[in-house]
């Protein structure tokens, strides 16, 4: 008879793929397969027996998935890529400074040394960093199987809490981010009870300037008030044209964000995070127009 405290997985098979190919056989052909990254969210589950997939297929070691690396007219980052490099990496943190603030605050040290930014878009929690981080920067995934490539916006991505849009035997190989423009910048603040825990309510920005510091551009993700990472459309709206001031900035951060349910539960009230998302989305556009040059 097996405790309730049992704190051990269910039996799996396990498989170590050599190549993507492998991998994506594997997927095909082994019943109720999950693959497994850097593992420090599907084992935590299968701990728990939330989780409780037959096979896994373990893609840590395939070769060319961890990189960072400017394309044309995009910044390429391999699923692999672990959650420290994007924290360090000088063009992030010049270019897309709101990825390096969101992966700065995952959890500790060891985490971000063995967690991957693909895995954590896959997982697609809303309370997440990651995930909400990306949306804000208009990200688009590349996912490869049986029927070749494919190449997903970040709008069709996340579909609902922990089910991203990737079919069971598609793999996950690489993150694009869009150039931005001149006097472009970025920021991702979170709320939450301790450093790297979850998000209560979290915001990332990417804020585009023009003349008479307008607001050319601008788009708000929000995470952990839906089942998915939610765009701030009204607030969006709101600053596009308008001069970017306090009385601008708290105006767009009072706007009604439609599609927003946030939960109600021991970290704090449906309530309480519906004034969070107010609080969190003024900071953010600040931390994101004071960086702009």
């Amino acid at each position: 008879m097996e405790s309730p405290l049992d704190l051990t997985p269910k039996k799996f098979d396990y498989y170590e793929p050599t190549s993507l190919n492998e991998a994506i056989q594997l997927l095909e052909t082994k019943e109720e397969a999950k693959v497994m990254a850097g593992g420090q969210s599907l084992l935590a589950l299968m701990k728990l027996r939330l989780a409780a997939p037959k096979s896994i297929v373990d893609i840590t070691k395939l070769e060319g998935l961890s990189y960072i690396k400017e394309e044309n007219g995009y910044l390429a980052i391999g699923a692999l890529t672990i959650h420290d490099m994007i924290e360090l990496s000088p063009v992030i943190k010049e270019k897309y400074t709101l990825l390096s603030d969101a992966a700065s605050k995952i959890g500790d040290q060891q985490i971000r040394n063995r967690g991957t930014i693909g895995g954590s878009a896959c997982h697609a929690d809303p309370a997440a960093d990651l995930p909400t981080a990306l949306v804000a920067a208009d990200a688009s995934f590349v996912a490869q199987g049986p029927k070749g490539q494919r190449i997903i916006p970040s709008g069709d991505f996340f579909v609902d809490i922990f089910t991203p849009a990737l079919e069971h035997d598609e793999v996950l190989t690489e993150i694009r981010l869009p150039n931005s423009p001149p006097h472009s910048a970025s920021g991702y603040i979170k709320h939450s009870r301790r450093e790297g825990d979850f998000a209560i309510t979290s915001c990332g920005v990417v804020l585009t300037t023009g003349r008479g510091n307008t607001c050319e551009d601008v788009r708000i993700a929000l995470g952990s008030v839906a089942s998915t990472p939610l765009r701030f459309m009204n607030a969006e709206n709101y600053l596009r044209g308008k001069a970017l001031d306090d009385k601008t900035i708290i105006e767009a951060s009072n706007q009604k964000p439609e599609g927003a349910n946030p939960p109600s539960d021991m970290h704090g009230s449906k309530e309480y995070r519906m004034e969070m998302i107010k609080v969190f989305t003024k900071r953010s556009l600040k931390l994101a127009l004071g960086r702009v040059k």
